[in-house]
């Protein structure tokens, strides 16, 4: 196998047993970007000599038997909305294409300090909004699957350059599905944890907990062990529990999940919560896979926790946040602001402060009704996606199944239900739909219950390896190696 096609885990442990050197690991992962990202355009900055010069380093580290972080050796992407010291942070907004980041963001810092080389930037849309990962200073990125599909957004980068192996870790954000929606359409994992495991210690509006970082791999173990590297006390987010200046989340446990019955689990599934809008060819391919392994569960009902109001509820919410630092930019620079951000922006000057406590009420109602039903099952099983991966021209989904949208992130609602009520969520690759595309598993836990949802998650991948309709697809390199570079594809970075 090239080590660059190799688990996180397993990368790791052949290191550190120097089987491996990180010197290889690392030019397989730049090899491998050289001969694909052309055609994908999924890591859009580097600097590739600094992510050498890492890697001899981390190898003169294990040479020198010197202790070793828990990421040692692994090249890491990181989302473009995030500050790498001496690589560009564009946010994907043409005010922002020349600036440079002069330091790392905490959240790299630490994932630095654990040992991860960095390998460069990942695309997103302007300002992560949209769930399409295109915009005006980058251009596209494409589904690596199908280069005519979307990657989804707004991680789509992230999940890109994982399934094509450019790195085996990659950095995400997710307000409605921006890490976990990527995630499904390209085939790999991504983990929305609860509120407060990983800190946001930039989030403007820091008491509402919409925006969180998570860990994005290629398998569930992968995933945990990069999520145990991004716990910190950091009092600066108020959702972030410090007990006698420690994380109230331990990060050990994630390193080595526990075993979890899956015979002995109460599980929901649902293709729509009752209110999103759901591709029949989606919950076709949803209930295909159930009827596979449903019956290992000890309970599996066709049930969902209430989600009144919630596309509401969720519109307004999400304003809330484009409403200062995206309108002072609005009206700075009109004519460098695309038309998602443009049009979240308005549509927060359209509601009122009663709008805000109607929202805010009804979340909390959400929440409590949410918490009742955990309380007679473990978990929900749901798509990730209402739909499965369209052209990459279109900028948002307009219409599903002949049902217009409502707005660009209507069609998330699948991902967004989970959001409101603040529970963990991971996306499970789990073979292809009824189109060929890969499809994701949405695997739902209770509240602050992060490892156990990993747990069970786990536990599902072992039971999917092996069957090639439920186990994680893999890409065809040759297709890749062979195609066009996507810059050249008409519309590429147009909106």
């Amino acid at each position: 196998m090239n080590p660059c096609d190799l688990s996180a885990v397993e990368a790791r442990r052949l290191m550190a047993s120097k089987q491996l050197s990180a010197i290889e690991l690392t030019e397989s992962c730049i090899a491998r970007t050289e001969a694909v990202n052309p055609a994908v355009n999924a890591l859009v900055a580097q600097n590739f000599d600094a992510m050498r010069l890492a890697a001899r380093k981390a190898q003169h580290a294990i040479d020198g038997g010197e202790r070793l972080g828990a990421l040692h050796g692994l090249p890491l992407c990181v989302k473009d909305m995030v500050d790498v010291a001496g690589l560009p942070t564009t946010f994907g907004s043409q005010i922002y294409a020349d600036n440079t980041a002069q330091g790392d963001d905490a959240m790299v810092a630490q994932l630095r300090q654990e040992g991860a080389v960095v390998m460069g930037k990942t695309n997103n849309p302007e300002w992560s909004a949209g769930g399409n990962t295109r915009n005006a200073v980058y251009g596209v990125t494409a589904n690596p699957f199908d280069l005519t599909r979307s990657a989804a957004g707004s991680s789509g980068g992230s999940a890109v350059a994982l399934a094509c192996g450019m790195a085996p870790l990659a950095t995400g954000s997710d307000t409605g599905g921006s890490l976990r929606t990527p995630a499904a359409f390209c085939g790999v994992v991504g983990f929305r944890p609860s509120p407060g495991v990983v800190p946001g210690h930039n989030r403007p509006m820091g008491w509402l907990p919409m925006s969180l970082s998570g860990p994005m791999a290629r398998t569930v173990d992968d995933a945990a062990l990069m999520l145990s590297t991004m716990i910190r006390p950091d009092r600066r987010d108020p959702w972030v529990p410090v007990i006698d200046g420690q994380a109230a989340y331990h990060p050990e446990p994630f390193r080595h999940l526990p075993h979890y019955d899956l015979c002995s689990a109460r599980v929901a599934f649902t293709s729509d919560f009752g209110f999103t809008m759901t591709e029949k060819l989606v919950a076709d391919s949803f209930s295909d896979k159930l009827q596979r392994f449903g019956h290992v569960f000890g309970q599996l009902d066709d049930t969902h926790p209430e989600c009144l109001q919630a596309d509401d509820t969720f519109a307004i919410l999400r304003a809330l946040g484009f409403s200062g630092h995206h309108r002072e930019l609005l009206q700075q620079y009109p004519d460098k602001v695309g038309p998602n951000v443009r049009d979240n922006v308005q549509e927060g000057e359209g509601y009122s402060a009663l709008d805000v406590v109607r929202a805010m009420t009804n979340q909390t109602t959400l929440y409590r009704h949410w918490q009742q039903f955990f309380e007679q099952y473990d978990f929900v099983l749901a798509p990730t996606a209402t739909i499965s991966p369209r052209d990459w021209h279109e900028l948002y989904p307009t219409e599903v199944d002949g049902q217009p949208t409502q707005s660009y992130y209507h069609w998330l609602s699948m991902a967004y239900a989970s959001t409101l009520a603040g529970h963990p969520s991971v996306t499970l690759p789990t073979g292809r739909d009824r189109n060929g595309l890969p499809f994701g598993l949405q695997i739902i836990g209770r509240r602050g219950s992060d490892l156990q949802t990993l747990a069970f998650a786990r536990e599902l991948e072992i039971l999917f390896t092996g069957d090639t309709s439920l186990e994680r697809p893999r890409i065809d390199l040759d297709y890749l190696t062979q195609a066009r570079p996507i810059s050249s594809a008409e519309g590429f970075m147009g909106f």
